[in-house]
């Protein structure tokens, strides 16, 4: 009987092909350790929060800004 496993089976170094297969590495890596900690995930978002107050606050300047500019430029004073 064949036992089936999900994880490669890890190779000696003596039998591993002589190319950039390095199944040994695969087996060693887990999905789990690539999530973020909750406190990585909590500065991320208030780091997303304070650029988005950032654009807010650019574009109602702009807004506000921009057509006075226009009106200036145009009509003169």
């Amino acid at each position: 009987m064949t036992f089936i496993s999900a994880k490669p089976k890890l190779r000696d170094t003596e039998s591993q092909p002589a190319n950039d297969n390095h199944l040994s590495a695969l087996g060693d890596t887990s999905i789990l350790e690539f999530i973020n900690d909750d406190d990585d995930v909590a500065d991320i978002a208030r780091r997303a929060e304070r650029l988005g107050n950032a654009v807010v606050i650019a574009m109602a300047l702009g807004l506000i800004v921009a057509p006075a500019i226009y009106l200036t430029l145009v009509y003169g004073l």
